[in-house]
């Protein structure tokens, strides 16, 4: 998921900076301790998680021999969707106590958020059997099983049969109702017509029918299969090109951007760099409108897979939860089947390479290696799909392992030789929400776009999008605040799980 984290998000603390002799720590030392566990406490409550976390490692760094220390960071970071922090602070909490029950749930929210659902239950089992009477504990063992029968169920009558619901489904059995009254596709086809309709009856929250929705979708896979995993963007000299981050089903903001930036067009180009789906209540919506410009432009109008294009994020984070809602679980595989297929990376001029989420995890990758990733799948949990999907920028050289626990971590030193080996003056990324909508990091060198303003209508971020020209690659940004939307919670069709948390 999209880390919450902005430019003041901590560093984690490593081993090597905490005290390793229990016994070298003096009373005072370990008063202070307290203390500073009280104060992260009362920002904790205030859900200033950033500062709680400041607050816990100050704590950590005189006495690191409290469970309690690490398993209260473990759940400031979960807030603030570190998960791989989180899960790395729970274990050394269970290292000090293997007996402190609450690091065995943050270690199992932390793989729950990571999709690693086996993992998780058997943290939850280890909970239920300490507690045998404590329901809450049952609870979460429970919703934590069902997921992980489900998952299993769903992989034993998957048919291996090499067909796809793309290729099966029947769209002439699919009817459009007679008391329809909304917009048609001409033959088949999207027009623009068509598509100044579709985002009208959205605004009004009416529904497109499933039978257009799947044509479209048949339409749009058929059109990314064709790509290679790395697009080549020729922008003209005169000609201005907009970059767009994480929308994630804020369709009231999406809206917005067109209304400030002009809808698409073939002399308004557009790339809108993953994560349109998920934690927004509007996903299908969005979805819906990227592909429909897709299909009217395909030639002036560029989608990047981000992270959350994946069965996984989508059956966590809402976007299944809201398909099956409005249509149906067929349709659910059908997103997947084109999720598959979109690109996972953009090159504007040969100067600009944009990926949602960063770099890699050795230095010899290169543009070939990219174009020629095999892509038409799930995300793996390493190599460089994963890490154009997965991994962030960190303001420090070298590389770390990722605050996500997927992907990496990469300083300054790794965007410059990266950018030098490729020829490339800069890479664009997303996959962060940032204050005012963007950031530029590396010595400018890498920059952050998120177009989701007010994210999940808690983090008051501004949302932001990039315009460039051809004969002048220097991007200028257009941040924005968040407009009104109809009263549908974000996370409202995310997996019951969450509310457990």
């Amino acid at each position: 998921a999209d880390s919450m984290g902005n430019e003041n998000t901590v560093i984690q603390e490593t081993n090597e900076d905490l005290p390793s002799d229990p016994e070298s720590i003096s009373e005072d030392d370990k008063s202070k301790a307290e203390e500073l566990k009280e104060e992260a406490n009362v920002f904790f409550k205030k859900e200033d998680y950033v500062k709680a976390i400041e607050k816990y490692s100050a704590a950590l760094k005189l006495n690191p021999f409290i469970a309690a220390y690490f398993a209260n960071r473990s759940f400031a970071y979960l807030r603030t969707e570190c998960f791989g922090y989180a899960l790395t602070d729970a274990t050394k909490a269970l290292s000090i106590d293997k007996n402190y029950l609450k690091a065995y749930y943050r270690r199992a929210s932390a793989n729950m958020a990571l999709g690693k659902f086996k993992l998780a239950l058997k943290d939850f089992e280890a909970v239920t059997k300490a507690r045998p009477s404590d329901r809450d504990a049952r609870i979460k063992y429970d919703e934590c099983n069902k997921i992980c029968k489900r998952l299993a169920f769903e992989k034993a009558i998957a048919t291996d049969d090499g067909k796809c619901v793309a290729d099966t489904i029947d769209i002439n059995s699919l009817v459009i109702e007679p008391s329809y009254d909304g917009p048609h596709l001409q033959d088949e086809q999207v027009t623009r017509q068509f598509v100044d309709d579709l985002l009208e009856a959205y605004k009004e929250q009416k529904k497109l029918p499933k039978k257009y929705v799947c044509q479209m979708l048949i339409q749009a896979k058929k059109i990314f299969s064709q790509q290679e995993s790395l697009v080549y963007i020729d922008v003209p000299d005169k000609s201005k090109f907009t970059i767009c981050g994480d929308i994630h089903g804020q369709f009231y903001d999406l809206l917005n951007i067109f209304k400030m930036n002009g809808k698409p067009s073939e002399e308004n180009p557009y790339l809108f760099n993953g994560d349109f789906v998920d934690r927004g209540s509007f996903s299908v919506e969005c979805i819906m409108t990227l592909l429909s410009y897709k299909l009217l432009y395909p030639k002036h109008f560029f989608m990047a897979r981000g992270n959350h294009e994946s069965l996984t994020m989508n059956q966590m984070y809402g976007f299944e939860g809201e398909v099956k809602s409005k249509y149906s679980s067929q349709l659910c595989e059908l997103f997947t089947e084109v999720f598959n297929w979109l690109p996972l990376a953009h090159c504007i001029n040969n100067k600009i390479l944009v990926m949602h989420g960063g770099l890699f995890s050795t230095d010899d990758v290169t543009l070939d290696d990219i174009a020629k990733t095999q892509r038409n799948r799930q995300p793996p949990e390493n190599g460089i799909m994963c890490e154009l999907l997965w991994s962030d920028p960190q303001p420090q050289n070298g590389r770390a392992p990722s605050k996500r626990g997927v992907g990496v971590q990469f300083g300054p030193d790794i965007t410059k030789k990266f950018l030098e080996r490729n020829k490339l003056d800069y890479v664009v990324r997303s996959h962060e929400v940032k204050n005012d909508g963007y950031e530029c990091m590396h010595n400018d060198k890498c920059i952050t776009v998120f177009s989701a303003p007010n994210y999940c209508d808690t983090m008051g971020n501004k949302g932001a999008y990039i315009n460039i020209t051809g004969e002048n690659l220097k991007p200028k940004f257009t941040s924005y605040e968040a407009v009104p939307h109809p009263n549908v919670k974000p996370m409202a069709y995310a997996n019951p799980f969450f509310g457990l948390f």
